[in-house]
């Protein structure tokens, strides 16, 4: 296994003394409710308050400025002292925030992945046991009876949705702008297939950058519906044309652009499956292509990462795949995607690394 430098320098040597090593051990056994704890400190202001004031807060000044019970918030605090979040000046009792709580509190992307573990996983991740051997999302029975959440997405309670759209888009969004450069201006684009295009987000991108390019959706049917409400009235809309396709359908083929096609864009779209049904849809991308078509392959490599904050959130992410989303696919490392890629009878050109929220973009070629 191939890994980044910072990846290396902590995936392949004990980091711990013994007694870290056991606290962290105590920290994973009561991981359900530390997550829980922390939560419901930037929900009810706790951690705001503090953080805003000049010195610190008491827990009666605590208990006056949030309206809950002396019980509740010394509970709260006590829990948090311990999980890291809040430190106490045991001369004043005044609680201060940690550098731990004010990125709980400040960090984009942990808010975001709260917001997501909390709405869309967590009563899912009970079932990851029974998903892991089963191959298939146990923990997605809960909101309904779809064999993946992408068939359910347009059904799910508002807030999921709007949790799991926020969590979707935060990470592909802050890569467009570079992506946008790669496609347009050093690769000329004019006609692009964006595959699982979702909500035409990226394909709004496209035809707002590029004032000639014809951007086709290839989504499933109730995707495309929700697209088009999406797109309906914005500027370059009428460039911007959906295809309805189960792309787990083994005989949906890719539809052939006359005059040929100049790109297939697959962003955060590829770990949506398991590796054999990856090299499926490449082999029917692969039929749509000319010897001038690229294929952009835009996902967050775990093994790619500068950081090592990052890996730790896709590896996690994988289990989400596992317990509600599919049952069968993952964040996938280098190696893993470009076996799928070789197997389909591609090759990789190019690789373009550390795209916002560490993204890569494979460029692929017949």
């Amino acid at each position: 296994m191939k890994l980044f430098p910072e990846l290396e320098k902590h995936y392949t040597k004990d980091q711990l003394s013994a007694r870290d090593a056991q606290r962290l051990a105590e920290f994973i056994a009561w991981g359900p409710v530390v997550f829980q704890a922390s939560r419901l400190m930037v929900k009810f202001g706790i951690l705001d308050l503090i953080r805003d004031s000049k010195d610190g807060m008491t827990r009666e000044e605590l208990v006056e400025a949030t309206g809950l019970s002396d019980y509740a918030v010394k509970s709260l605090l006590e829990a948090s002292l311990c999980i890291g979040t809040v430190l106490v000046d045991t001369e004043t009792d005044k609680f201060t925030i940690s550098k731990t709580g004010w990125f709980l509190l400040n960090d984009p992307a942990t808010r975001v992945n709260i917001d997501f573990n909390h709405d869309v996983n967590y009563e899912g991740w009970f079932h990851l046991e029974e998903s892991l051997k089963e191959g298939r999302p146990v923990g997605l029975e809960h909101f309904g009876s779809w064999p993946t959440i992408y068939e359910g997405l347009s059904q799910l309670p508002p807030q999921v949705q709007k949790s799991w759209f926020g969590f979707d888009h935060f990470y592909s969004d802050s890569s467009f702008p570079e992506a946008l450069k790669i496609i347009f201006d050093e690769h000329h684009v004019k006609s692009l297939y964006d595959v699982g295009g979702n909500t035409g987000k990226w394909a709004l991108q496209c035809v707002g950058y590029d004032k000639d390019v014809q951007v086709t959706i290839l989504d499933l049917p109730q995707q495309i519906g929700m697209m088009k409400e999406n797109v309906k009235g914005k500027e370059g809309a009428e460039r911007i044309s959906g295809y309805g396709i189960n792309l787990l359908d083994e005989k949906a083929l890719f539809p052939k652009r006359e005059g040929g096609l100049d790109a297939i864009w697959m962003s955060q779209f590829l770990d949506c499956f398991s590796m054999e049904q990856i090299v499926g849809i490449l082999k029917r991308a692969k039929e749509a292509m000319t010897d001038d078509t690229r294929i952009y392959i835009m996902e967050t490599l775990w093994d790619r990462q500068r950081f090592e904050p990052a890996a730790f959130c896709l590896t996690m992410t994988s289990l989400y795949f596992t317990a509600l989303a599919n049952g069968n696919s993952k964040m996938y490392n280098t190696a893993d995607m470009e076996e799928c890629i070789h197997q389909a009878g591609l090759e990789v050109e190019q690789i373009h690394d550390h795209l916002g929220q560490g993204h890569s973009i494979l460029v692929v070629r017949k």
